[in-house]
């Protein structure tokens, strides 16, 4: 049976942590080690941690140096065949680890497993809503422009994935091994430059589970400011990618940032900025035209959305934005369902 070795970056996080840490210990498969990595964290996360008393959990603790940091030590760390990774406000389903251990062991050319995921708000409640993603044939332009690795909780990794991608370098005053590239220019977007590094330098494939087995926690207090700083980070991925994949993103570049404009567009939707999200949404389409062809569906609905809260009264948008959320939860369950079959 194989061992998997649980990932939890842990910093500022009392609020969730607790939820988080059990829905580790509640897994069906038992086989497992949890690794929490303190990252300096200022408030009383690790203290909840330290209630936990179950002989599976080690802490480890740094000096705060960001989530990739974090994945990195604990990476390092690791004794399991499998890795998989949790950020510390999101939730997984009792049956989690056994379906990703499961496809991993009978899909032997997939190295990384990843699932969909359903939304919920602060309180843990479900918002009805599910990240629907491409699950077989992901290509790097898929990880560039529909992310179907969702987000850091979903994926589940074999252990010769990370070291197909290792690097050295003295960061800290001492020489280490790093998976995740430790820029913190690169936050947030640290996540994709590994699965495209993952995709370009090994020939393990990417593959989903239909199921939606993570939680994702919405933080609804973002504001506009961090929409900025996502798009930073984006551009600081296309950087690094031009670097080792020249001829590629010599392709890649212009679609990869516009779907990634379209993205925070919605976004912006969410966080009710009409304005913001009318010019992100029009830069995508400045951007890269053909993504009006390639995705016609998701892009006339984000520019739509935008429109609509920029130019409708605030209440009249309110109840359209509510019919759109039952009628796409209700339609993102069914296709989840069929992809199940």
């Amino acid at each position: 049976m194989k061992t998997v070795s649980v990932i939890i970056p842990v910093y500022k996080v009392e609020n969730y942590i607790a939820a988080t840490v059990q829905s580790v210990l509640d897994q069906t498969y038992e086989n497992f080690e949890l690794l929490i990595i303190d990252d300096g964290s200022p408030d009383r996360s690790v203290e909840i941690c330290q209630q936990f008393t179950d002989p599976r959990i080690r802490i480890i603790r740094q000096e705060n140096r960001g989530v990739a940091a974090a994945r990195n030590t604990g990476i390092r760390h690791a004794q399991g065949e499998y890795i998989a990774l949790l950020d510390a406000d999101d939730i997984w389903v009792p049956q989690k680890l056994e379906k990703h251990v499961e496809h991993l062991d009978n899909s032997p050319e997939v190295g990384v497993s990843f699932c969909r995921s359903a939304f919920i708000d602060q309180e843990g409640k479900p918002l009805g809503i599910y990240q629907i993603t491409k699950l077989k044939d992901i290509t790097p332009l898929d990880l560039f422009c529909r992310t179907p690795i969702g987000n850091g909780s979903v994926p589940v990794i074999r252990r010769e994935v990370f070291e197909g991608i290792r690097f050295q370098d003295n960061l800290y005053g001492v020489t280490e091994d790093f998976y995740f590239d430790d820029d913190r220019e690169l936050h947030p977007s640290e996540d994709v430059e590994c699965w495209l590094r993952m995709a370009l330098q090994t020939e393990w494939k990417i593959e989903g589970i239909a199921e939606a087995l993570t939680l994702y926690r919405v933080n609804p207090q973002g504001h506009s400011a961090q929409l900025l700083k996502k798009l930073k980070s984006w551009e600081r991925l296309l950087e690094k990618a031009r670097a080792y994949a020249p001829e590629q993103m010599a392709q890649w570049e212009k679609p990869a940032l516009a779907y990634q404009l379209r993205h925070l567009a919605r976004r912006a939707v969410t966080l009710d900025s009409g304005s913001t999200a009318v010019e992100l949404a029009n830069r995508a389409l400045v951007t890269h035209g053909r993504i009006l062809i390639e995705e016609p569906h998701r892009t006339l609905l984000t520019l739509s959305a935008a429109y609509s809260l920029w130019l409708l009264p605030r209440s009249f948008y309110r109840q359209m934005e509510s019919l759109a959320l039952q009628v796409a939860g209700a339609s993102q369950k069914r296709r989840i369902l069929q992809d199940q079959l």
